[in-house]
């Protein structure tokens, strides 16, 4: 009977360490397994994709590049997919209302992960609340179609020149245009010939020195002239530099803003006349009696008229003019012989 006690408590002893056993080889081997560790130290977030890609239960979720999760979940919501993730609590200060979550690839075999940009200047999320997503990057799949679909466009735009479609297409097709092509590069050819010549105003420039160094004496005195105008000579450079000049210009433009403006309200002669009617129509009627007054002397009408047309009535007049001159100067040269007074008394 001691015996048989002795051997079941060393049963017994070998039983819980091999349970302790297995506990801590689960426990260290759930710790490694790279799962978040024990279930209180997880929360869960979602996220919701167009498409998944592949993604699978248990797929990594990395933030920032770092793995602290798995995804949990996969189910479908509308026409769209609801990822559900559990992460690390130590990632829920760098997971904020901010980060976007994407598609990523563990491998270049295409195992799909979940990769959710870290951004602590947001607001955490709090539990089972939803990532903003982000459109997946490019994979090897869309290069390929992308590249498919170039190669069709490059195959379309071939047949089309084929065809004889556009300036190329009827560059290679079309003999008129062909000629026109090799006559605009005769005629390239020619113009280089004749310029390298110096045939011509630019033909001189480039093979005459002469004309290079007029042009550059030119040059020299457009740059003298800028000098002298940065320097402040002439009406140009007072214009520029001299405030005293500036300020009489601008005084002078103000007061031609000033008698302007006097005209716009009709003060003075010149203001009555732009906005008087009255004014205006007696200027009017003035300069229609004064174009009626010089028709009338143009037709030989009145005193005026006869003497501008009538030679006769000119010639009299010049020598009546003439005889009252000649009898002034008689009367000065002998008065007594014209005043001679006679007094007789009664």
């Amino acid at each position: 009977m001691p015996r048989t006690r002795s051997l079941g408590w060393a049963e017994l002893k070998i039983g819980l360490l091999t349970v302790f056993a297995l506990a801590m080889s689960g426990i260290l081997i759930f710790t490694l397994g790279g799962e978040g560790g024990f279930f209180w130290q997880r929360y869960g977030l979602k996220t919701v994709f167009d498409t998944v890609a592949g993604l699978k239960k248990g797929a990594p979720v990395r933030v920032a590049g770092v793995e602290v999760g798995s995804v949990t979940g996969i189910e479908f919501m509308g026409d769209r997919v609801e990822v559900v993730m559990e992460l690390s609590k130590d990632m829920q200060s760098r997971v904020t209302d901010r980060s976007e979550a994407a598609l990523g690839s563990v491998s270049l075999l295409g195992e799909a992960a979940v990769d959710i940009t870290a951004s602590s200047q947001g607001r955490p999320l709090p539990e089972w609340s939803y990532v903003p997503s982000r459109p997946p990057a490019p994979t090897i799949s869309d290069v390929t179609t992308r590249a498919t679909q170039g190669l069709e466009e490059v195959a379309k735009l071939l047949q089309g020149v084929r065809e004889g479609r556009g300036t190329i297409g009827r560059l290679f097709t079309d003999d008129s245009l062909y000629r026109q092509m090799n006559g605009l590069v005769d005629a390239a050819e020619d113009l280089a010939r004749r310029l390298s010549e110096g045939q011509g105003t630019i033909g001189r420039l480039a093979n005459d020195p002469t004309a290079a160094k007029a042009l550059e004496a030119s040059m020299k005195n457009l740059e003298a002239v800028t000098a002298s105008i940065r320097n402040g000579e002439g009406s140009l450079g007072r214009l520029l530099r001299d405030d005293t000049f500036s300020k009489s210009l601008t005084s002078t433009t103000t007061n031609l803003e000033t008698l302007t403006a006097r005209l716009n309200k009709g003060e003075g002669t010149a203001g009555r006349l732009v906005n008087d009617p009255a004014l205006y129509n007696r200027l009017n009627s003035t300069a229609e009696r004064l174009d009626k007054v010089i028709a009338l002397l143009q037709q030989g009408q009145g005193t005026a008229g006869q003497l501008l047309h009538d030679r006769q009535l000119y010639e009299n007049m010049n020598g009546a003019a003439s005889e009252l001159r000649q009898l002034v100067k008689d009367i000065r040269a002998d008065p007594k012989k014209f005043l001679n007074v006679r007094v007789s008394v009664f």
